[in-house]
């Protein structure tokens, strides 16, 4: 007799995810404004790469560095109060910003810091929403819940970056500046309705005898879980040698193709509507892991190798495009399947670890990306990040445990 096999209820049923997901739809909102905003003033002010690579670099280094501490946390503490104070230091510096930019004393150095701010209290707060999820949805609901999440991420970018780009060019940053300052109170607003994100008995701030023991704990299961090792440390190389090009793309644009703030905007728009797209798919399939990754990770690379050589403005949008929908496949699959992989009491500490690995090489790639762009040209830059992609994704695919893994 065949069996039928119960499809997952709808992670909207569940109240509680429903009103964080509602605040953390409008904080999209704010930081899809923020992230154009801040890397246009910056190469407004400068018109340096290296700027931009600073820029990006600033914002994404903490994610690396302090997931590992996140994760402690995450699986310790009160996620609720940890949340709603994260987004309280992050309204603080954008409110910073808004005060600083409207009299004139907003300095490129008072930037950095505050993204790098910006930086810390986001990987603290992606430290308690991950195991979070699986909390409110359970494990079988965990991946419709990531989807969810990703896709309105990217699906809200299709809004933002135009939106930013056109009040940048008319009236400059500001408007974004505050949108993302209020986006931030909304957030907290949401995650206050919702009774309790777990863990079942929060406890105190650990220690750093019990953080540094919670960071060996989930060490010991990335580093013996062969296929997630594997696919961590692939992502590292992925994300420098990503990184080398993304960081260029402000410039990219109106270099090559001579294009304002506004056709910026739209390109950044189009990128965020292809990795929705790819988190809608990544959410509605269930194709084999391993496989499935590696030809997504192909897709990736292949999709930048066009933009070096053309004079198209629409093939410079489009092959970046048909990228970000590999890529928000790949992001929301990788997501998804950790969540499945890590046993539950294990979850923000063997994220903290994975993160480590995953995001070490963006810095880097920032850096080498912007002095490249400086020193070596844009376009050729570009052209050594989409040879570099298709070459790393060439080594994974010589990985027998990548290929195999069908969890």
């Amino acid at each position: 007799m065949a069996t039928v096999t119960a499809r997952p209820a709808s992670v909207f049923r569940s109240s509680s995810f429903s009103r964080f997901y509602a605040g953390q739809a409008l904080s999209y909102l704010g930081d899809g404004l923020r992230t154009l905003a801040i890397p246009l003033l910056v190469f407004r002010l400068t018109g340096s790469s290296m700027a931009l690579g600073w820029t990006w670099g600033l914002e994404l280094l903490p994610y690396a560095f302090v997931s590992v501490i996140a994760g402690s946390l995450g699986d310790r503490v009160d996620r609720r109060r940890l949340m709603i104070v994260c987004d309280a230091v992050r309204f603080i510096v954008m409110a910073a910003f808004v005060v600083l930019f409207a009299t004139g004393h907003l300095a490129l150095w008072m930037i950095y810091t505050g993204l790098l701010l910006l930086a810390i209290g986001g990987s603290i707060f992606l430290g308690a929403q991950t195991p979070s999820i699986p909390f409110l949805l359970g494990i079988d609901r965990a991946k419709g819940g990531v989807a969810a999440l990703q896709a309105t991420e990217q699906s809200v970018g299709l809004i933002a970056p135009p939106l930013g780009g056109l009040l940048f060019a008319l009236v400059g940053p500001l408007p974004a500046l505050i949108v993302n300052a209020v986006t931030y109170l909304t957030s907290q607003v949401a995650i206050a309705s919702v009774r309790t994100f777990g863990p079942e008995v929060p406890g105190p701030l650990p220690t750093w005898r019990e953080i540094a023991a919670d960071i060996a704990a989930g060490a010991r299961f990335v580093f013996g879980e062969k296929a997630m090792l594997r696919l961590s440390l692939a992502s590292c190389g992925f994300n420098f040698v990503g990184t080398l090009g993304f960081v260029l793309l402000i410039p990219y644009y109106k270099q090559t193709f001579g294009v304002g703030d506004q056709v910026v905007g739209f390109a950044f728009g189009c990128f965020a509507a292809g990795a929705a797209l790819g988190a809608f798919i990544a959410g509605r399939t269930h194709w084999p892991v391993g496989p499935a990754l590696i030809v997504a990770y192909l897709i990736d690379g292949i999709g930048w190798l066009p933009l070096p050589w053309t004079n198209v403005l629409a093939v410079g949008i489009g092959g970046v495009v048909v990228s970000s929908i590999a890529s928000g496949y790949i992001v929301t699959s990788v997501v998804s399947w950790r969540l499945r992989v890590i046993p539950k009491d294990l979850v923000g500490r063997a994220f903290g670890v994975v993160r480590l690995i995953v995001l070490f090489g963006i810095f880097p790639g920032a850096i080498l990306g912007g002095w490249c762009g400086d020193h070596i040209g844009v376009r050729m830059t570009v052209l050594i990040s989409a040879v570099g992609y298709c070459a790393f994704t060439l080594i994974l695919l010589f990985s027998r445990t990548v290929r195999a893994e069908r969890r």
